[in-house]
C-alpha cells in the first residue's frame, strides 16, 4: 500500500515537473526578443526621466496619447500581413487618402463632428479606389512586395506633393496666403476638429490625461478587424496568405483576396490619419506621411508580429511599448544632453533595428 502511494506521489511530481517545463518552454517561445529589449529600455528611460525631474504624469499622458493616435495606423498592418503581402510599407498611400479626405471636408465647409464623419467617408472612398490599384500591383510583383511597396508609397507621396499645388482648393484656411498651393500645416481649430475624439468621456487619473474617445475608437476598430478575420472572407484571406497553393486547390481566389486585404489596409491607414490629425490638432501635407510605414511596421513587430504572422494583440502591445518609448525619449534625452539630436537618432536605431531583426528571421519573402 505504501509502495503504491509512493509511486503515485512520484508520478504526480513527475507530471507537475513536466507541466512546468512545458509552461516555461511555451512562455519562452512566446516572448519576443525585441519586445523584451524595448520594454526594458522604455522602463529605463522612464526611470531616468524621473531621476532628472521630467514629469512622470506628463510622460504617461504623452505615451497614452501617442498610443491612441497611432493605433489604427498600426492596425493597418494586419490585413496586409495576413493576406501574404507582408508588412504594408506603402502605408503612406493610405495616409495621403486620409489627408485628401480631411482637406476636401474643409473645402466643402463642414465643421465639428460633421467634418470628422465626412473626412472619414471621403478618406475611405479614396483609399479603397487606390488600394484596389495597389492590390493589382502587389499581385504582379509577388515575392518582392515589401521592396516595391516602400518605393510605391514614397512615389505616391511625391506625386501628391505636386498635386497639393495643382488641385483647385480655394478655401482661405487651406491655401497659402501668397502664391499658389496649399499650406504645409492646416489648423483644425478653424473647423472645431482639434481633439474632437479625445474629449469624448475624457478624464484624468491624477495628472495623467486619458483621451478616452480616441482610445475607444481604436479598440472598436480592433474589434471590427478581429470580427472580419473570423468571417468567411477573412478566413479565405488568411488561408491564401498562409498557404497559397492549398487555398488555390480549395477553390479560393487568392489574388482577389489579396486585393481586398490591401484595400482594407489602405482604408485603415486613411482613417488612422484622420484620428492622428485630430489628436495633434493640425493637418500636415507634402512629405509628412513619408516615413510612417517604417514606424508602424516596427511597432507591430515589437509586439511580436512577423512578416508572415500577426494578431490584434501584437498591434496593441507593440503600439503601446514602441510609441510610448518614442513619446518619452525626447524629453528625457534632452534633459540629459541638452541641444542634441540624440532622441531621433536613438528612435531610428530602435525602429530600424527591429525591422532588420524581423527580416533576418523571415521565412521566405513577401511574408510567406
Amino acid at each position: 500500500m505504501d509502495d503504491n502511494n509512493d509511486k503515485n506521489v512520484r508520478n504526480t511530481a513527475d507530471e507537475i515537473s513536466h507541466n512546468r517545463m512545458l509552461t516555461f518552454s511555451s512562455l519562452k517561445n512566446h516572448i519576443n526578443i525585441p519586445t523584451l529589449i524595448v520594454l526594458v529600455f522604455w522602463i529605463f528611460i522612464i526611470v531616468l526621466g524621473v531621476l532628472n525631474n521630467v514629469s512622470f504624469p506628463s510622460m504617461m499622458s504623452d505615451a497614452i496619447g501617442r498610443f491612441g493616435a497611432f493605433g489604427i495606423l498600426c492596425l493597418a498592418m494586419v490585413p496586409s500581413i495576413k493576406s501574404g503581402t507582408g508588412p504594408n510599407f506603402a502605408l503612406p498611400i493610405g495616409m495621403v487618402c486620409g489627408l485628401l479626405g480631411m482637406v476636401c471636408a474643409i473645402q466643402f465647409g463642414f465643421m465639428g463632428w460633421l467634418w470628422l464623419i465626412v473626412s472619414i467617408i471621403f478618406a475611405i472612398t479614396a483609399a479603397c479606389i487606390v488600394g484596389f490599384i495597389y492590390g493589382i500591383l502587389m499581385n504582379a510583383v509577388k515575392g518582392s512586395e515589401m521592396t516595391i511597396a516602400t518605393y510605391t508609397g514614397w512615389a505616391f507621396v511625391w506625386l501628391f506633393s505636386m498635386m497639393w499645388f495643382i488641385l483647385p482648393f480655394d478655401d482661405l484656411r487651406l491655401r497659402l496666403p501668397m502664391g499658389q498651393g496649399l499650406r504645409q500645416d492646416i489648423q483644425l481649430a478653424a473647423v472645431d476638429g482639434r481633439q474632437i475624439l479625445n474629449n469624448v468621456l475624457n478624464f484624468r487619473i491624477g495628472n495623467v490625461n486619458i483621451p478616452t474617445g480616441m482610445i475607444l475608437v481604436f479598440f472598436f476598430a480592433c474589434f471590427l478587424v478581429w470580427l472580419f478575420f473570423r468571417s468567411k472572407k477573412g478566413i479565405a484571406i488568411t488561408a491564401g496568405g498562409t498557404n497559397p497553393m492549398f487555398a488555390n486547390a480549395a477553390g479560393l481566389n487568392v489574388n482577389r483576396n489579396r486585393i481586398y486585404a490591401n484595400m482594407l489596409s489602405m482604408a485603415l491607414g486613411a482613417v488612422g490619419t484622420v484620428v492622428y490629425a485630430q489628436h495633434f490638432g493640425f493637418i500636415q501635407l507634402y512629405l509628412f506621411p513619408m516615413w510612417f510605414g517604417f514606424t508602424c511596421v516596427a511597432a507591430v513587430m515589437i509586439g511580436g508580429a512577423t512578416v508572415g504572422k500577426i494578431s490584434i494583440a501584437n498591434v496593441i502591445v507593440g503600439c503601446f511599448i514602441f510609441l510610448g518609448l518614442s513619446a518619452n525619449m525626447p524629453p528625457v534625452v534632452n534633459a540629459l544632453f541638452p541641444g542634441t539630436d540624440l532622441p531621433e537618432a536613438l528612435r531610428s536605431i530602435v525602429q530600424n533595428g527591429v525591422i532588420l531583426y524581423a527580416l533576418m528571421h523571415a521565412k521566405g519573402g513577401g511574408g510567406k
